[in-house]
């Protein structure tokens, strides 16, 4: 039956239609994906039009941190947003949040409400459609649901999501022909603790912008146009990988709905060795799926820039162009949940897991982060001539020396159960943070703390500038190719890039808004340390001196040279080379978790206002119960497959085997032999699985959540992995028909 099951799906994948969807039209012909951009949007640029001009500028002074907005604005603003929402078919308003699970959280309340009117003749009730200033502002989900790390109990349930001016509003169609208005938010507890990912995430952002300004305005000389910036933006560009595999076959697949990932199967004789998939032709039913995915994103004022085959079969990427890391983040979430809903109309699935399929590439979500001024200047921009750059190189030493005191803390940002599989495998950096930043930079670097004249070595060329250099192809009809400042390591978990910094480590089904913001507060710090050494090197001088610049930047060369590695950072060397250096090497997520509680980084995270003492223990608390429910779910769910699925087929083929045994006698070598391979492998299957059973009994006595994390690999994740081998071994055995799920080659090819 189930094999049955198996082959219908095959089948109905192959025979299934592509579904059609019709770009936006205008005068008969499609629209320019620029002229619907933001069309779900409501943009400043709407609201400018809506709103009295007194009014609109009120709002823009509080979006600014410059005014605390007051009602009549809050009123004006909600009613132009209601029309502008109501005439686009919405019916609903949601406060859109991100609770610390990773993913978003949304609670629909409807425009219509109901007015009384009393007079002589009665009360009279009248409906209406109404949205206050106050339900724009704010609304008050249930708080003792989400996760709070002991910060909230069951009966203190009161929080408060509250409207962020900073990332516009938008619709989303619904069912049946309506649409709801989505607001972003921030999400508090009565108290006003972080219960959310974006409130530190925005906070993180502001600190930076601080330090930047006054980093800015003490390098800067007094007659530079450009030293008046009012404030600067961390910027993100994040790329997202996912695997898109049949529904009807996900479906068969339980630990794939339960987990994210497979608990069980063997590598088909071809999957990824053959380098054929990266980059190659889009599967035409992929294409047109990511391409509805792309259009439903456009309208969202989301703006997708690259899709492509990644290394994996049925492993993809979209990614998008560059903006302002809060609304990035909210962007790449809903990446997320529109990919998820638009391949359930094509009849796929989406997955974000980190590796669901053991032996072949897992899934990541890079990070592409620099830093811009308010008029749009890459402060992260080298120019042709990075060693005269002074702006470039102390914010390049302020970043070097942030990686170098916080690594163990960028490494906490991306710890995770599911990210556990994928770090320091062949296709995602290893658990030691280093940075890349390539020949010329390094040159550079090298050259200013040596005090001595830069050397240029790039073959076949006499003299170049350290910004780049033309290539020589050696074809004549071609135009001249130029060459980037530095080649790219996609071993490297930060790596320098031309004019940003990639953050590679992250994983694919977590939120950006940790990772960043641990990110955005290390370098803030480090911003500050060398400001305080800026000023005490200029003593009670007006201005800083070029020997000054110069001291100070020598001294954080040569303090983060540890951090710096251009090499191969999978290489067996560099395992041993990072120790020598000193460098953290958090093999695991529980090695990682306990980084938030170090001194030297909560201490940092207080000092700059990023998260409170009560803050930071609670999202330690989170990283524990998160990981320890991961790994006990997939427990759970192993045990209950082999108990049900695989068990009972190898008991059926095992019988099957005997019986045949039984009626040809002596004849029966080949099935003797078979069923001499297979007994035993059952044998210490069902033996595992009664210990698996007694440990998660064990397990789940054990009462400290401390003790638990140390725990799950005694009683957990070393069992599975060794029944994994097991079942393994019975897919290779058993007959096709009687396997009772879809396998990789299915899973990946169909």
């Amino acid at each position: 039956m189930e094999y049955q099951a198996r082959i219908n799906s095959i089948k109905n994948s192959y025979n299934r239609p592509v579904r059609e969807v019709q770009i936006p039209q205008k005068n008969g012909g499609p629209m320019y994906t620029s002229e619907f951009f933001g069309s779900d949007v409501f943009s400043f640029k709407t609201l400018e039009k809506r709103l009295p001009k007194p009014i609109y500028q009120c709002f823009i002074k509080q979006m600014r941190g410059r005014k605390v907005m007051d009602k009549n604005t809050s009123d004006s603003v909600a009613h132009a947003v209601r029309i502008w929402a109501m005439d686009r078919g919405a019916t609903h308003f949601t406060h859109w949040f991100q609770p610390q699970t990773g993913s978003t959280a949304e609670k629909h309340d409807s425009f219509l409400t109901l007015k009384s009117n009393f007079s002589s003749q009665g009360h009279e009730i009248t409906p209406i459609d109404a949205f206050s200033g106050s339900q724009l502002l704010q609304a008050e989900p249930d708080a003792s649901s989400f996760p709070s790390g002991g910060m909230r109990t069951t009966f203190e349930a009161r929080g408060y999501t509250v409207w962020d001016t900073t990332s516009p509003m938008f619709v989303r169609a619904g069912p049946h022909g309506t649409s709801v208005l989505y607001i972003p938010s921030i999400f508090i507890s009565y108290n006003g603790d972080a219960l959310d990912e974006k409130t530190v995430l925005l906070r993180s952002s502001e600190a930076i912008s601080k330090a930047a300004i006054e980093l800015l305005e003490l390098i800067n000389s007094p007659t530079d146009e450009k030293s008046a910036v009012s404030h600067i933006y961390t910027t993100l560009g994040i790329e997202q990988e996912f695997f898109l595999i049949d529904r009807e076959l996900y479906g068969l697949r339980r630990d794939l709905k339960i987990t994210g990932r497979t608990l069980f199967g063997c590598l088909p004789p071809k999957h990824q060795q053959l380098e054929d998939h990266y980059f190659g032709k889009m599967p035409t039913h992929v294409l047109s799926a990511i391409s509805e995915v792309e259009l439903e994103l456009i309208k969202l004022g989301v703006p997708v820039k690259t899709r492509h085959n990644e290394v994996a079969p049925a492993q993809f990427e979209m990614a998008p162009i560059f903006e302002n890391s809060s609304i990035a983040v909210d962007h790449n979430l809903l990446t997320m949940e529109v990919l998820h809903k638009v391949a359930h109309r094509h009849k796929l699935k989406v997955l974000f897991h980190e590796k669901p399929f053991k032996g072949i590439n897992g899934s990541g979500k890079h990070c592409n982060w620099s830093l811009s001024t308010d008029y749009g200047e890459n402060l992260l921009d080298p120019t042709n001539s990075p060693e005269k750059n002074d702006r470039f190189l102390f914010f390049l030493v302020a970043i070097l020396n942030a990686v170098h005191v916080h690594a163990g803390l960028l490494r906490l940002g991306v710890a995770s159960a599911s990210n556990d599989h994928r770090l320091g495998a062949n296709e995602a950096p290893p658990a030691i943070i280093s940075i890349f930043l390539g020949k010329h930079l390094t040159e550079v670097l090298d050259s200013i703390e040596e005090d001595r004249t830069i050397q240029y070595f790039l073959p076949h060329v006499e003299r170049i500038k350290v910004g780049g250099t033309a290539i020589d192809v050696k074809i004549s009809s071609l135009p001249e190719i130029l060459r980037d400042l530095t080649d790219r390591n996609r071993t490297s978990p930060f790596a320098f890039t031309g004019n940003k910094f990639e953050f590679r480590a992250v994983g694919s089904k977590q939120s950006s808004s940790f990772p960043i913001t641990l990110l955005n507060a290390a370098v803030a710090s480090s911003i500050q340390e060398i400001v305080e050494a800026l000023k005490k090197q200029k003593g009670n001088n007006d201005l800083l001196t070029d020997e000054d610049k110069l001291t100070v930047l020598r001294h954080y060369i040569k303090k983060t040279k540890p951090i710096r590695f251009d090499g191969d950072n999978y290489s067996n060397e560099w395992v041993k080379e990072a120790k020598v250096r000193g460098l953290l090497n958090l093999k695991n997520s529980p090695a990682a978790f306990s980084q938030l509680l170090e001194p030297i980084h909560a201490n940092m995270l207080m000092k700059n206002g990023i998260f409170s003492e009560s803050e930071i223990r609670s999202r330690h608390n989170i990283l524990l119960e998160k990981y320890v429910k991961d790994l006990l779910i997939e427990a759970e769910t192993f045990e209950n497959i082999v108990n049900t699925q695989i068990l009972p087929v190898a008991f059926e083929f095992r019988k099957s085997l005997a019986e045949v045994i039984n009626l040809l006698g002596s004849m029966s070598a080949p099935e003797s032999r078979a069923l001499e391979k297979t007994t035993p492998i059952v044998e210490k299957l069902q033996k595992l699985m009664d210990t698996l059973k007694e440990n998660i009994e064990k397990f789940l006595k054990i009462e400290n959540l401390t003790e638990q994390v140390a725990s799950t690999k005694i009683y957990l994740t070393s069992i599975i992995e060794t029944a994994r081998t097991e079942v393994d071994k019975l897919e290779e055995i058993v007959p096709d028909k009687l396997w009772p799920m879809p396998k990789y080659s299915e899973l990946l090819f169909t």
